[in-house]
Order: structure tokens, then sequence, then C-alpha cells
């Protein structure tokens, strides 16, 4: 069944109807318009919301992100954040794939049945106008045929009439035949016309616009399938993000599933222990005897309470409960407690071995440079390294300086010298003994015996550290030296200590031996 069979006589019907189908396509490329707007402002205003609750660099919001349930909010924003994008994507998929491409086809769509209308407009008025020149016909002939009879009748009375001339009664006669002649050509025009009507209107009903209608269908349908497709994309296009939706919120979940409460408490205790010992009792103080007069007398005001005493310990460098200090000293880290101490001044330490390992790295490249100069002149003059060599020698000085220095003030505030001297007695590449390092050896000092002298006091009354990690032997390693621990190939040891960047690390053996590997012979996992 199609329209131009069973609704050929409904061009008004038809004509509204494929006119509301492409207002339909209108509103529904409006709707989807107005469903992105409000993706991408619910996305701004999760980018607003994440941006406002993000911490700032270097806030005080950001150092708590040490504990896992602040990172573990943080996590949350992030996760916020791409959900975020996701809105957004819906948004921009909806715009291209429906908005875009419905009304590019819903331009060709209404061109197209503007032309079929065309069409059928000239169609009728080539029909109306055979039925003008029909209808004109026929009046005239009509006209005429009367004329034609009037003009037999007079010239039949004029015969009868004995009054009237031989003349008159010809012309009269002459005049009924002439008449009687157009009406006859009236006739066959009107019939002519008639059956050029008949069969132009035969065409229209039955073929002309019977196409047009089809081809309106045909229209009508294909405009029916493509705003089916862009139903479909409708729900597709977010089903295709919702993967990654999902991730999202699995992110979100795991967020707060890697909250370790426990792992919190030690952070907290890690970072703000001081180190003081509690305060002993107060003794007491017998007014009542005439002993220590002197004594008493000096003492007779409030006695001292826990926050004073406090106050007073450590040569007053730390004040309970109080954020004033009158004097600060930065440098030995004096105003921190004891065991915050320890901690920066042991971090000191370390960013000052790695600065010095520069250094001496660097002088061994510039006396190799030197060297081959001296060998062969024509690549360059050793003079010219000179200024080089005696500024990394006058940076290696200083540096050496500020590493007793700081070593010292550990050792005063009861640490131990934990860092490495990084390569202090370290072997060049031609395998002579480097003598720009730390600290001047003997001759008969076996390099690599020096290099784990100081490695023996880390062991000596400690507990047990927690490990941090695992790692598994990639190849054998004696151990012969003090402070190292021996290996075997596919051995897993505990990771107690990781690489300080002196190219060491410290594990431990299940029965509690310790001691130190090289970080290259192992591959090391840490617990995250």
């Amino acid at each position: 069944m199609d329209w131009g069979t069973e609704l050929w006589d409904q061009y008004d019907i038809i004509d509204k109807h494929t006119q509301s189908g492409l207002d339909l396509v209108e509103k529904y490329v409006k709707f989807v318009k107005e469903r992105t707007e409000i993706e991408q402002n619910y996305a701004k205003q999760l980018r607003n919301l994440t941006k406002k609750y993000s911490p700032k660099r270097g806030s005080k919001e950001e150092q708590e992100c040490r504990f896992s349930n602040h990172q573990a909010f943080l996590d949350i924003l992030n996760e916020l954040n791409d959900y975020a994008g996701q809105r957004e994507v819906i948004a921009e998929n909806m715009m291209i794939n429906i908005c875009i491409e419905l009304t590019k086809y819903l331009q060709d769509l209404k061109q197209e049945r503007k032309m079929h209308l065309i069409e059928a407009k000239k169609a009728q008025q080539s029909l109306e106008g055979t039925y003008k020149q029909l209808d004109n016909s026929k009046k005239r002939f009509e006209r005429e045929w009367r004329e034609a009879e009037k003009a037999a009748q007079y010239a039949e009375k004029t015969d009868q009439d004995l009054n009237a001339t031989k003349a008159d009664v010809e012309k009269a006669k002459n005049q009924a035949h002439m008449r009687t002649h157009i009406a006859e050509e009236c006739r066959n025009d009107y019939a002519s016309q008639l059956q050029k009507y008949n069969k132009e209107q035969s065409s229209f009903y039955f073929t002309d616009m019977p196409l047009i209608f089809n081809k309106l269908q045909d229209t009508d349908e294909r405009r029916i399938k493509k705003l089916s497709e862009g139903y479909a994309l409708f729900a597709d296009t977010e089903r295709h993000v919702m993967p990654i939706i999902g991730k999202c919120l699995e992110g979100i979940t795991r967020a707060g599933a890697n909250i370790n409460s426990k792992n919190d408490s030690m952070v907290l205790i890690e970072q703000h222990k001081s180190g003081f010992e509690r305060p002993g009792d107060l003794d007491f103080e017998d007014y009542s005897q005439g002993i220590n007069r002197a004594s008493s007398e000096s003492s007779l005001g409030t006695p001292k309470g826990p926050l004073e005493l406090l106050s007073k310990n450590r040569n007053k460098t730390f004040r309970l409960f109080n954020k004033k200090t009158k004097s600060v000293d930065a440098e030995g880290f004096t105003h921190l407690p004891p065991e915050q101490r320890r901690k920066r001044l042991q971090q000191k330490i370390d960013d000052i071995s790695k600065e010095l390992q520069k250094e001496v790295d660097q002088s061994e490249a510039l006396g190799k440079m030197k060297d081959v100069y001296e060998k062969n002149p024509q690549m360059g003059d050793p003079a010219s390294l000179a200024p080089q060599i005696a500024q990394t020698a006058q940076n290696m000085e200083r540096l050496r300086g500020e590493l007793n220095k700081y070593e010292c003030w550990l050792t005063g505030a009861g640490g131990r010298g934990d860092s490495i001297r990084y390569s202090t007695h370290s072997l060049n590449n031609n395998g002579a003994h480097n003598h720009n390092s730390l600290g001047a050896l003997s001759d008969e000092t076996d390099p690599s015996q020096a290099i784990y002298t100081e490695f023996d006091d880390d062991f000596e009354g400690e507990d047990l550290a927690a490990p941090i990690g695992q790692c598994t032997a990639l190849y054998n390693f004696p151990g012969s030296s003090e402070g190292t621990i021996s290996m075997q190939e596919g051995e897993v040891l505990f990771v107690v200590e990781e690489d300080k960047g002196d190219g060491w690390t410290r594990v431990r053996r299940n029965n509690g031996d310790e001691g130190y590997i090289p970080t290259s012979y192992a591959n090391i996992t840490l617990n995250k």
C-alpha cells in the first residue's frame, strides 16, 4: 500500500503530515541541545565543586594528604573531576552525532519536500489551465450554437414572410449557414479540448500525483528511520561512556577502602613525635622544718607546673602548646622537638650527601677530561679546565664542611649517622683510587672494606624495623664485606630501608639477619 494509490485525493493531509514530521525533527534537535546544555552546566558545576574543595598548593590541607583519609578525599575529588569530563564527552557527542547530523539531514529533507510540492503544484496548475481552456471552448460552443439557432429561425421566418424579397431571404439563409458552420467549428474545438483535458486529468490522477505522493512517502519514511537512529543515539551516547564512569565510581569506592586508620595514627606519631621525656615527680618541700631555710625562702612561690617544666626542657628549645618562639635556629633545627630535629637533620645530611656525590662525579669527569687533553693536545687545552676543577673542589670542600657540621649536630641530638658518604672511596673507571673523596685513606686500607665501615652501627641496639617491601635477588652476592649480607640468585628478602642514592639497599631475611646489598643486584618492589 502506498500514498499514491490509497491517498490520491488527500493532498492537504499529506502536506500537513510531512510538515508535522519535519517539525518533530526540529523539536527533537532542540530537546537534545537543551540536554547538552544541562550536561555542560552539570560538568561545569562539578569541576567548580572539585576545585573549591581541592587543597591549594603548599597549603596545610595538602600537607595533611599524608594521612590516608585525607588522601582518599583527594582521590574522590580527582575521580569526580574525571566524571565531570565524561559528562562533557556526553554533551559533545550528542551535539555532534545527533544535533548537527539531524540538522543537516533536516535541511536536505526540507529541500526535497519543497521540490516534490512544487512538482505537484505545477501539475495542478497545468490541469487547471487545461480545464479553463475546456470551459472557454465549451462556453463559446454554447454561445455560437445559440446564435446559429437564432440565425436558422430568422432565415425560416424570412422565407415564410410574403413581404420579404428574394434578396432578404437569400441573405438570411447565408447568415444562418455561416452561424451553423461557426457553431460546428466550436463544437469540434470543444470536443478536442474535452479529449485533451480528460487525457491530462487521467495522467494527473493516475500517474503524476501518485508518483509525487510516493516520493513524499519515501522521504517521510527515511525521515522516520533517521529519527529513530537519533532516538537510539540518545541512549547509546551515554552508554558508551558508562564503563569509564563506572571506573570513576569504582575509584571513589576504592578510595574509601584504602583508608587505613592504624596507618594514619602511625603517620601522626611519626610526624609529631617530640622525643621529650615525660616529667618526673615533684619533690616534697616541707616548710614546717627549719632546714634549708634559704632554699625554702627562694622557693616560696607557686610550684612549677608540668607545662612550665616542659617549656624549660632542652634549653627552652621547645614550648608545648606555645607557638611563639623568641629565637629560631633554622639551620640547626633547634626550634624543633628532639625526634623531629633528628629527622630533619638526617634529611639534610642525605640531601648534602647527594649534592656532594654529584660534585665528586663531576670532579672525576673533569679529571678524566684533563688526562685526555694532556695526552691529546689537539682535542683541547688542559688549562681551560682549571677554573671548573677549582670551582668543583671548592664546592666539595664547602659541602664536606656542611656535612660534618650536620653530622655533629645529629650526633649531639642523639641520632646515628645513617647516611653513607656517597662514593667517599669510589674507584674511577680505570680502577685507580679516587683521591678527591671525602676522607683520605692510607694505601693499606682496603677501599671495598672502607665503604661499609659505617654500616655496623646501624644494627646495634636497634629494634627490628617493619619491612617496607620485598626484593628478589637477580645475581649472587657474597656479602663478604662488613655490614653487608650475602644472597643467592632468586632468593626473596624483605626490604627494610630503601636506597638513599648510594646504590645500597638494606634487607632482612626471615631469620632476622640484616645487611646491605647492591640495589642493582635485586628486583625491588616497595609497598604502596
